[in-house]
């Protein structure tokens, strides 16, 4: 499947199908539902949406990674050796160090991807290393800008829009940022087993709670009313977000929206595995069923096969602003 996808894009140089290969494996191992959704796409642009994944995972395990023996100093001096790394091979320069950054950045120059998302990008998990909680959550939105939003507007002129881009960008956004909160939600014990509290404090002190309580909980497996309620109310401020995104997912070139599709309801499955276990994020993680999964995928399936019939039966050419060059927000690990 790998090589047909690199054959269908135009990719044949050996390094350059090696570095997109190694970014579809990290996409395949750490982001299921994403990886799943991306299958509904033309296979000509899975590979960019791989070189994006991966890169945003490389980047993420280096501040993540629990089980490593380095430091917060050796962290940063990582990212800043992979951001060199990335500016460089943006400029045009070879590329040299990790595959991910040969792939992503031959992904940035087919479809013309501004270097400004991903310098907002690498800022946002710098400020992992240091930051461990968000006020407010236009404290968290400046954080998910980096994080989330811009992988969102990355996609755009892979994916395609039926109108102009600019038109379709902050639904966009909005999609990656519902994404991520999602995460958020369903990771909240792990993220504090990291230190890291990312539902905002005005929203939790609304509800009573602190991370003093949510320690307590985490460590001793007990349950708390309060918890519970601020969990939902997080709930209800994600599923607000994925309202902002869902008239986006009409602007994007047809054969496109069943992957984005299947993402967007799979993601909001999760919010529903959360409710379903009764809020208790802090004790374990909540799954989507398989079954459910299924049902899903063959639902996009359905529609992958329909756009494409359309598309066919077209007689002039379609709409659609993307980058034929190279004939996609972020992620959800596990």
């Amino acid at each position: 499947m790998s090589r047909r996808e690199l054959d269908a894009a135009g990719i044949t140089d050996p390094a350059l199908r090696a570095a997109y290969e190694r970014c579809r494996r990290l996409n395949a191992r750490h982001g299921r539902t994403y990886f799943l959704a991306t299958r509904l796409l033309p296979a000509a642009r899975r590979p960019a949406v791989h070189a994006l994944y991966g890169f945003a995972r490389w980047a993420d395990d280096i501040v993540d990674d629990l089980g490593g023996p380095a430091t917060p100093a050796q962290r940063a001096a990582a990212l800043d050796r992979l951001e060199a790394q990335l500016r460089q091979a943006l400029d045009g320069a070879p590329p040299a160090g990790e595959p991910v950054v040969l792939a992503v950045a031959d992904t940035a120059s087919r479809h013309a991807i501004a270097p400004a998302h991903f310098t907002d990008f690498m800022a946002s998990m710098r400020s992992d290393l240091t930051v461990g909680a968000y006020a407010t959550y236009d404290d968290l939105y400046a954080y998910m800008h980096g994080s989330a939003a811009v992988i969102g507007l990355q996609m755009l002129p892979v994916l395609g829009t039926v109108v102009p881009r600019d038109e379709a960008a902050p639904h966009a956004a909005a999609l990656g940022v519902a994404f991520q909160l999602t995460n958020f939600l369903r990771d909240v014990g792990e993220d504090l087993d990291r230190g890291r509290v990312y539902l905002p404090e005005d929203l939790l002190a609304a509800h009573g709670v602190d991370r003093d309580l949510l320690r307590w909980s985490r460590s001793t497996g007990r349950r708390d009313r309060r918890i519970t309620a601020a969990v939902r109310a997080g709930e209800d401020m994600t599923r607000a977000v994925y309202r902002q995104a869902a008239p986006g997912l009409a602007m994007l070139d047809p054969v496109a929206r069943p992957c984005i599709r299947t993402a967007y309801v799979l993601y909001g499955s999760i919010l529903d595995a959360i409710a379903d276990d009764g809020y208790a994020v802090l004790h374990r993680r909540a799954v989507v069923s398989r079954r459910r999964r299924a049902v899903v995928a063959a639902d996009g399936l359905t529609r992958v096969a329909a756009a494409r019939l359309a598309a066919r039966r077209k007689s002039g050419p379609a709409p659609v602003t993307v980058t034929r060059s190279c004939p996609i927000p972020v992620e959800e690990s596990g």
